[in-house]
C-alpha cells in the first residue's frame, strides 16, 4: 500500500507544509505579552497568500530567436511549475488538514473536494478546429471521499471554552411590610462576576468548573452583614453512558479527516498523472502535426514541379494543354492539404501554450512564439514481454483510484459506527459538588432584630474564598436520566441507509479493480497494435515512395500519363499521413498503458515533491546548436 498508515500521511502532510511552496499558511508572530496569554486558546490570525499568477522563468529562458525550443523533460517541467489545474488542485491537502483541525476541535466534517480536471486536449486534424480551445468536456470529477453527511451521536465539542461576565446594577423595590425590611422603599445595589472553564472530553464527558461571587447592599436594619459578599464553587460532570459513549464514535470524524487528508495527496498526485499525460498527448499531436506539414509541403513542390515541366511541355507543344491543367489541380489541392496542416499546428501550438502558462492570454509576447519540439517520436522494435497478470498486479498496486476506493470504504466504516450507536437509548449520569461561602461587614443599620452578628461572618472576599476552600457549606448530587424511544425509525433507518450504501462502496471497489483490469489488458493491446501499425506503415510508405518514383520514370518515357502520377503523388501523402497518424497513435497508445499501469509519474521522473511545491530544480539542456537567447526575449 502506497500509504501504510495515518502517521505517514500525517508526516507527509507536515512535510508539505514546512518546505516552501507556492501554497502556504502563514502565521503573524503574536504580540509579546498578549499571545503568550491567548496562545493556549489558539487564538491565533493565520493568513494564506494569494495565489501565483505569474510564470516560472523556465518558460522565457527556453525562447530563442522567436521560437520556445521543447523537449519532453521541459514540458513535464513546465506544466509542473505553471498548470493552472495542477495550481488549483495543490490546495487540497491544505484544505483537507484545516478540515482535520477542524474535526480535532469536535466540529462536524466540511465538504472541499477538488474536482479531477481531465486536461486539454488536442484539435481536430481537419483544418480550422470546433474544438480549439483544447478543453476537455465535462467539468471533471471528484475523489468521491470527503464523507460530510453525518447521522448519529453529534461528536464533542473538544476545544475548551473559558466564560467570564461581570453584572452592575440598582434595584428599588417598593415595600408593603416593613417587618422583613423595616423599609418602605428597599434599595439594592449589586455587583457580580463569574469565572466558568468548560471542558467535553474524547470520552464525552462535560465538566464544568464556575467559580461565581456577588456583592449585594442593601438600606435595610435587619441583615446581619452589609454589605454581604456571597460566592461559590462548583464543580458539575455529566457522563453518557450510552448513546455517545464511545471514543470511536466520538472520534469519527477526526479519523475520516485524517482519510480524507490521505485522499486529498492521492488527489493531487491523480491531476498531475492526468494533466501530465494530456500535456504529453499535445506535444507529441504537435510532433506530428509538424511532420504533417513538412509532407504536405513536400507534396506542393512535386506536384509544382510537374505542374511546370507540363507547361513547358504545353509551350513547346509536346503535351495537350489539359494535362498542365489537371498538374494545376494538384498543385491547388496540395496547397490547400498545406493550409489545412499549418492551420493544425498554429491551433495546436495556442493550446499547448495555454496548458504550459498560467497567463497566456495576457502574454502578447507568447503569442508570437513558435513552439519547436525537440524530441522525435521513437518506435521500439520490441514491446514490453510480461505477463498480462503480473501487469494487472502492478497496476492495482500503484493505480491511485484503487487507493482512494478504499480510503473512502474505510471512512463509511468509521461513520457507521457513529450511525449503529445512535440506534441506543440515552443513558447519562451526572454529579454536582458545590462549595458555598457568605461574609462581609456588620450592617451599620443592623437594629439587634435577629441576634448578635457572628464573627465568622465578618470579612470579605478573603473570608469567603475559605469557607469556599474549606468546604464548610458543601452541597452533593447525583443522578442518572434514561432516554427510551419506542421504535426508533429515524435511527434504524439511518442505520440500513449506511450500510446500504457501504455495500454499494464495496461493489464500486470491486467495479474499480475491474476497471483496472479492463485498462491493463486493453492498453497491452492496443501498444502492441499501435507498434505493430507503425511498421506497417512505414512499410506500405516505402512501397509507395518507390511507386511513385516508377510512375515518374514511365511518364517521362512516355508510357504513363499524368493523372496515373498525380494520383501515384497522393497515395505517397496519404499513406505518408498514416505513417505520421499511426506514430502519433503510439505515442497515444504509450501514455494510455502508463496511465493504466500508474506509471506515468515514474516513467517521467516526476516527484511529488517538486510538484506539490511548484518548482522543479532539475536545470533545462538545450542543445548547443540553438540561437542564444537575446536580452529582449526576457518577459515578465
Amino acid at each position: 500500500m502506497r500509504f501504510p498508515g495515518i502517521l505517514t500521511v500525517l508526516l507527509l502532510a507536515r512535510g508539505v507544509l514546512a518546505q516552501p511552496s507556492e501554497v502556504s499558511i502563514q502565521t503573524p508572530p503574536p504580540p509579546p505579552v498578549i499571545g503568550r496569554f491567548l496562545k493556549p486558546f489558539h487564538l491565533e490570525r493565520r493568513i494564506v497568500p494569494p495565489p501565483k499568477l505569474t510564470n516560472s522563468p523556465r518558460l522565457q529562458q527556453l525562447v530563442r530567436a522567436g521560437n520556445l525550443y521543447l523537449s519532453v523533460q521541459d514540458v513535464i517541467a513546465l506544466v509542473l511549475e505553471n498548470n493552472l489545474d495542477i495550481a488549483v488542485q495543490r490546495y487540497s491537502p491544505f484544505l483537507s488538514r484545516e478540515v482535520l483541525r477542524r474535526a480535532e476541535s469536535g466540529n462536524i466534517l466540511r465538504g472541499v473536494d477538488t474536482p479531477i480536471v481531465a486536461g486539454p486536449t488536442s484539435v481536430s486534424t481537419a483544418g480550422v478546429s470546433t474544438n480549439a480551445n483544447g478543453l476537455a468536456g465535462g467539468s471533471g470529477f471528484g475523489a468521491g471521499g470527503g464523507i460530510v453527511t453525518q447521522v448519529g451521536p453529534s461528536p464533542p465539542n473538544l476545544d475548551p471554552v473559558l466564560s467570564l461576565g461581570v453584572t452592575d446594577g440598582h434595584y428599588t423595590i417598593p415595600e408593603s411590610n416593613t417587618v422583613l425590611n423595616q423599609t418602605t422603599a428597599l434599595v439594592e445595589n449589586y455587583r457580580a462576576a463569574y469565572v466558568q472553564y468548560n471542558q467535553t472530553f474524547i470520552t464525552g464527558a462535560n465538566a464544568a468548573f464556575t467559580f461565581y461571587e456577588s456583592r449585594t447592599h442593601l438600606n435595610s436594619s435587619t441583615p446581619l452583614e452589609n454589605p454581604a459578599l456571597t460566592g461559590y464553587l462548583d464543580l458539575t460532570i455529566n457522563q453518557p453512558l450510552l448513546q455517545g459513549f464511545n471514543i470511536a464514535v466520538n472520534s469519527r470524524d477526526i479519523k475520516v479527516a485524517r482519510n480524507n487528508m490521505k485522499a486529498s495527496s492521492l488527489q493531487v498526485e491523480l491531476q498531475v498523472a492526468t494533466t501530465v499525460s494530456a500535456v504529453l498527448n499535445l506535444y507529441w499531436d504537435l510532433v506530428s502535426f509538424n511532420d504533417a506539414v513538412r509532407i504536405k509541403q513536400q507534396a506542393l513542390d512535386t506536384a509544382q514541379q510537374l505542374y511546370d515541366g507540363n507547361r513547358k511541355q504545353a509551350e513547346i507543344g509536346a503535351m495537350a494543354g489539359i494535362e498542365v491543367t489537371r498538374a494545376a489541380a494538384g498543385v491547388s489541392s496540395s496547397k490547400e492539404d498545406l493550409l489545412i496542416a499549418q492551420t493544425n499546428v498554429q491551433q495546436q501550438e495556442i493550446v499547448l501554450k495555454n496548458a504550459l502558462s498560467r497567463n497566456a492570454t495576457e502574454n502578447a509576447w507568447l503569442d508570437d512564439v513558435h513552439i519547436v519540439p525537440l524530441d522525435p517520436i521513437e518506435i521500439p522494435k520490441t514491446g514490453e514481454i510480461r505477463p498480462v497478470q503480473d501487469l494487472v498486479q502492478e497496476a492495482l498496486a500503484k493505480r491511485v483510484e484503487i487507493q482512494q476506493n478504499k480510503t473512502n470504504l474505510d471512512s463509511q466504516k468509521i461513520m457507521l459506527t457513529g450511525t449503529r450507536n445512535a440506534l441506543l437509548p440515552t443513558l447519562s449520569a451526572y454529579a454536582e459538588f458545590t462549595n458555598h461561602g457568605l461574609a462581609g461587614p456588620v450592617n451599620p443599620l443592623y437594629n439587634n432584630c435577629c441576634g448578635a452578628p457572628g464573627s465568622y461572618f465578618v470579612g470579605g472576599t478573603g473570608t469567603v474564598m475559605s469557607q469556599i476552600l474549606g468546604r464548610d457549606f458543601p452541597d452533593y448530587s447525583a443522578g442518572f436520566s434514561l432516554n427510551i424511544p419506542f421504535r426508533n425509525r429515524t435511527a434504524q433507518a439511518d442505520y440500513v441507509t449506511d450500510e446500504l450504501q457501504l455495500r454499494q462502496g464495496e461493489l464500486q471497489l470491486q467495479r474499480a479493480t475491474n476497471q483496472v483490469r479492463v485498462d491493463v489488458k486493453t492498453a497491452v493491446i492496443g501498444l502492441d497494435q499501435a507498434r505493430t501499425r507503425c511498421q506497417t506503415a512505414v512499410d506500405t510508405r516505402v512501397l509507395a515512395e518507390q511507386s511513385l518514383t516508377a510512375e515518374q520514370k514511365r511518364f517521362q518515357s512516355g508510357i504513363s500519363t499524368v493523372a496515373m502520377v498525380i494520383q501515384a503523388q497522393k497515395d505517397l501523402a496519404n499513406d505518408q499521413d498514416a505513417e505520421v497518424q499511426a506514430m502519433a497513435n503510439y505515442t497515444h497508445a504509450r501514455i494510455f498503458f502508463d496511465s493504466a499501469l500508474g506509471r506515468t509519474l515514474e516513467v517521467n521522473h516526476i516527484s511529488m515533491q517538486e510538484a506539490l511545491d511548484g518548482r522543479v530544480e532539475r536545470e533545462s539542456v538545450i542543445p548547443a546548436d540553438l540561437p542564444p537567447a537575446k536580452p529582449t526575449e526576457a518577459r515578465p
